[in-house]
């Protein structure tokens, strides 16, 4: 079993950042991804990184503006969001993945419970 927390989000003007963590407790070990859901819209998959952290996968959407990582030694997961814009606005989740091909975010275990970020224009 594992337990993940989100943090880091807020309100910030389109152009700015944000560093989004998720801290696991329990089971660690995991490839982790981050997704998010905007009002009215699909849960989508932002980002992925393997457990070793030797391996990220970022949906084009995001690609060159977010980036994942990961700190084994704190058992934390990041998102470093750069360069936010208005379509940005959601609210972010951790996650566990498996399978062969975790990376495409289909395999969910656990989820967080997200935390809300909003860009304003």
């Amino acid at each position: 079993q594992v337990q993940l927390v989100e943090s880091g989000g807020g309100l910030v003007q389109a152009g700015g950042s944000l560093r989004l963590s998720c801290a696991a407790s329990g089971r660690t070990g995991f490839h982790m991804g981050w997704f998010r859901q905007a009002p009215g819209k699909d849960r989508e998959f932002v980002a992925a990184i393997s457990w070793s952290g030797g391996s990220t996968y970022h949906a084009d959407s995001v690609k060159g503006r977010f980036t994942i990582s990961r700190d084994n030694a704190k058992n934390t997961v990041y998102l470093q969001m750069n360069s936010l814009k208005s379509e940005d606005t959601a609210v972010y989740y951790c996650a566990t993945l498996y399978g062969i091909r975790w990376y495409d975010g289909r395999s969910v275990g656990s989820w967080g419970q997200g935390t809300q970020v909003t860009v304003s224009s």
